[in-house]
């Protein structure tokens, strides 16, 4: 029989259970709050979450590594773009979200924010806010 870690059902979900920054471990060492998955009908492993504060951290490495650079010299666009990327992923409901990520990004709350409300204030399919939009001024 071959080992869990060379299963062909491991070797697919790794690479999801290593974006979220969750832990693979075997079945019996499974706490309550790990999820165990099972492959026709026998545990083959468990899969420890990571709690919400460093999901956040691991989505910024993540963000990082696919850059190439650390996301505070990444261009005004960009870190625009990183601010969306983040909101969609949940990044601001987390306890001190928009702080981590503006330290992570080099700027200020207050820029934040305004990408955050850039965004929302911007037409679907339109480049630019609408004029006299509150919360449009960039940094």
């Amino acid at each position: 029989m071959t080992e869990p870690r060379d299963h062909p059902f491991v070797a697919a979900i790794k690479p999801l259970v290593d974006a979220m920054g969750g832990e693979l471990m075997d079945p019996s060492l499974a706490q309550p709050d790990d999820v165990v998955l099972a492959w026709e009908g026998q545990d083959l492993l468990a899969v420890r979450l990571p709690q919400l504060s460093d999901s956040l951290d691991h989505i910024l490495a993540a963000l990082e590594r696919r850059h190439g650079v650390p996301l505070s010299q990444l261009d005004r666009k960009s870190k625009q773009d990183v601010v969306r990327i983040l909101e969609a992923r949940g990044a601001f409901s987390v306890r001190h979200g928009v702080e981590t990520v503006a330290g992570a990004l080099g700027v200020s709350r207050f820029t934040v924010y305004n990408y955050l409300n850039r965004d929302s204030s911007t037409p679907k399919g339109s480049g630019e806010a609408p004029k006299g939009a509150a919360g449009t001024h960039q940094e």
